[in-house]
C-alpha cells in the first residue's frame, strides 16, 4: 500500500493507546500526509505529545457536536490540504453511568450524548470531508464493535450506538457512492484504550474473546491499523458500506 501524495484528517486520536494514533502511525509511515482534531485544551498535550514523531500537517481543535466548530476545521483543512483522500473517524462516548448496571436506567440525555457524539458526528464529519474530497473519490472508514449485533453486559448504551453508527456507514455509502467515496466500518476485537477501562467487564470481554475465538487470541492495535489502512487504500476500491470484522474469528463462533 502506497499513501505517497495522498492525503487525510483523522478524528480521535486521545493518546499512544487510541486505535486512531494506531491507524495515524501506519497511514504515515506509508507517506500520507495528514491533518488531526482534538476535543478541546484539556487533551491537547496529550494529542500533541502522541502525534510528536508523526509529523502532522496540522492539529486543530474541532467539537464534532459543534456546527461552527467543524466548519471551522475543515476551513483549516481546505487551507492546509487543498484537497484530500481519506478520512478516519475514531470518536465514540458515553457517560460512565451509563456503561454498567440496567440497560433501563439509561437517561434521555444519557442516550441522546451516546448516540450524538458516536453516530451522529459521522454524517456531518462525511458531508464536509465530501467537499474537499479528491475529484476521483476517497475512502472514509470508522470504527464498530460486534456489540452492535449482540448484548455486551456493560456496554450497553454503547452498543446501541454502534449499532445506529453502522447503519449510518450503510446510508452514506449508497447516498456518496456516485461520487467514488467509499464509506465502511472496522469492527475491532477488544483492545486495550483508555476509554475501554470505563467499560464494567472489560477484562472478563478479552478473556472471553481469546478464549473462544478461533486464532485464540485477541486482536492488536496494529492489525486493526492495518486493515483500516487497506480499506483506506486504492486496494479496496471496490468495498462500501461494510462492516468489516477485526476480531481474531469470534464474531462466527455460535459457542
Amino acid at each position: 500500500m502506497d499513501f505517497k501524495e495522498k492525503k487525510g484528517l483523522i478524528f480521535g486520536v486521545a493518546n499512544h493507546r487510541s486505535i486512531a494514533y494506531y491507524i495515524a502511525k501506519e497511514l504515515s509511515s506509508l507517506g500520507a500526509e495528514i491533518g488531526y482534531s482534538y476535543q478541546n485544551e484539556r487533551i491537547l498535550g496529550s494529542v500533541e505529545k502522541s502525534l510528536n514523531d508523526l509529523n502532522p500537517s496540522f492539529i486543530e481543535e474541532c467539537d464534532v457536536l459543534n456546527q461552527n466548530s467543524l466548519d471551522n476545521f475543515f476551513k483549516v483543512a481546505k487551507v492546509k490540504l487543498n484537497q484530500i483522500d481519506f478520512i478516519v473517524h475514531s470518536i465514540a462516548f458515553a457517560e460512565r453511568e451509563d456503561l454498567g448496571g440496567n440497560f433501563s436506567n439509561v437517561t434521555k440525555d444519557g442516550f441522546s450524548t451516546a448516540l450524538e457524539t458516536s453516530a451522529y458526528s459521522l454524517i456531518p464529519i462525511t458531508k464536509l470531508g465530501s467537499e474537499i474530497m479528491n475529484p476521483e473519490g476517497g475512502s472514509i472508514i470508522t470504527l464498530s464493535f460486534e456489540a452492535s449485533q449482540k448484548v455486551y453486559p456493560g456496554y450497553n448504551i454503547m452498543g446501541t450506538a454502534k449499532a445506529a453508527l453502522e447503519n449510518c456507514v450503510k446510508q452514506l455509502a449508497s447516498e456518496y457512492g456516485k461520487n467514488n467515496i467509499r464509506v465502511n466500518a472496522v469492527s475491532a476485537g477488544p483492545l486495550p484504550t483508555l476509554a475501554a477501562r470505563s467499560i464494567a467487564g472489560f477484562k472478563e470481554m478479552q478473556k472471553v474473546h481469546s478464549d473462544r475465538s478461533p486464532l485464540k487470541r485477541n486482536v492488536t492495535h496494529e492489525e486493526v491499523a492495518n486493515t483500516s489502512s487497506f480499506l483506506l487504500s486504492d486496494l479496496s476500491s471496490g468495498i462500501t458500506g461494510a462492516i468489516i470484522p477485526v476480531d481474531s474469528g469470534y464474531g462466527i463462533m455460535g459457542l
